[in-house]
């Protein structure tokens, strides 16, 4: 299948008028869409993509891939098999061909080159001008679930293997979304594979199997949401506990007992840095001395794009450019940054991959005084630095000084200290 060079998408137009639904069934099955569909699912696979978007629009569609968390237009097919190819993906997925009302969900799976067959799970959306379709890719479990795979510094590697390792306690991943938090989860549960432990996930959904972990996936209209699913690991003998989001009060507040009585807790929760997390969980309705004596550690994270190693320079950037971009004066005189430049090797792009940007933060004693006299973020972030915890822009800097990243991806991906 021949693409276009991933550049950035024109610019939307205005939607002027509201077409009319089909009024008959698409044929799934006629060659066209059968052929593109399978080469539009080579091309993500080539790509690794992590997400195929195929857009609706006035005049016609457009489909887009998200490669290194950044989205590309990747081609716009003829406008005639816009609801074929939507048809084929939908029977395919198990979703009901003839609501075209409502969102839905379905999986599929699919052969993509010899010996090789990826999974899918599929999500449609009534827009303006049609079904929107996303195609997450899952992806088979990485070779590598080590630590040293999450791209964590010597300093914070250490402290999250001996938090991890502990007996008993909460230790929390935050983030926004698609900054790796199950992953990380996913290498710390693997850490603690044992015979000799019982461990359980509770996901929504469980996406990618683990062997030797318990793990259950929500379904809330089933009435198994996290809460109930927690309530249920507490009465199958658990050593460790994942839950994979603190969402509300209830999980919230089984999740940090079940810390308080033996048992390892590791989550997720939605926060910009570390110390914020504290404060949400408050927010939230935990009680400031159950948090307290439950916390363990908070490791807030980010991806940045790794750039290509084949084709990236040293940039020419002034010193008042570096320093306007929040450089420190000691690093400013000696360094250069590289930047993308575009190679085969990355399809033009000039990054190949992400990396892991993290702020590791333990609790101190001192903290602990801190969350039961309901601090602010900001005096716990103030502790934080005494405590000499690097925050996420300064990790992020740290992997522009060695070259890892371009200075532009590091300030982007994250905000002023």
């Amino acid at each position: 299948m021949r693409t276009s060079s991933l550049t950035a998408a024109p610019a939307p137009h205005v939607a002027t008028t509201r077409p009319a639904l089909p009024t008959a069934t698409p044929d799934a099955d006629s060659p066209p869409a059968v052929r593109l569909l399978a080469d539009t699912l080579q091309e993500a696979a080539r790509l690794n993509a992590s997400d195929l978007h195929i857009e609706p629009m006035e005049h016609g569609w457009r489909m887009r891939l998200r490669v290194d968390g950044v989205l590309h237009e990747l081609v716009r097919p003829p406008a005639h098999l816009r609801d074929a190819f939507i048809t084929r993906v939908k029977v395919l997925a198990r979703m009901d061909i003839a609501e075209r009302r409502v969102p839905q969900d379905g999986r599929l799976r699919l052969p993509i080159a010899a010996g090789r067959v990826e999974d899918y799970r599929v999500n449609s959306l009534p827009t303006l001008f049609g079904e929107k379709l996303v195609l997450r890719r899952l992806e088979a479990l990485p070779a590598d679930l080590s630590l040293d795979s999450l791209g964590l510094a010597p300093g914070q590697r250490d402290i999250v293997d001996r938090s991890i390792r502990a007996p008993h306690g909460l230790v929390l991943v935050t983030g926004p979304t698609g900054s790796g938090k199950t992953m990380s989860l996913y290498c710390f549960l693997q850490l603690l594979n044992a015979e000799s432990r019982n461990l359980c996930s509770v996901e929504d959904p469980a996406e990618i199997q683990l062997a030797g972990i318990n793990q259950v996936s929500v379904r809330e209209k089933a009435g198994l949401t996290f809460a109930v699913a927690l309530r249920a690991f507490l009465r199958q003998d658990p050593d460790v506990i994942m839950v994979g989001e603190i969402r509300d009060e209830e999980t919230a507040d089984v999740a940090v007992k079940a810390a308080q009585t033996g048992h390892l807790v590791l989550s997720t929760l939605h926060t910009n840095d570390a110390p914020a997390a504290i404060a949400r969980l408050i927010d939230i309705g935990v009680e400031p001395y159950n948090l307290a004596a439950a916390l363990r550690l908070v490791t807030a994270q980010r991806l940045v794009r790794r750039l290509c190693p084949a084709c990236r320079r040293a940039s020419s950037e002034t010193f008042a450019s570096l320093r306007a971009a929040g450089v420190p004066d000691d690093q400013v005189t000696d360094w250069r940054p590289y930047v993308p430049q575009g190679c085969q090797a990355c399809h033009g792009i000039g990054f190949r991959g992400r990396v892991g940007i993290h702020q590791t933060m333990p609790v101190s004693d001192a903290m602990r005084e801190l969350i039961v006299a309901r601090a602010g973020t900001h005096e716990i972030a103030r502790q934080a630095h005494i405590e000499h915890v690097q925050t996420l822009r300064e990790a992020a800097l740290a992997r522009a000084f060695d070259g890892t990243t371009s200075l532009a991806e590091a300030l982007s991906a994250t905000e002023v200290a």
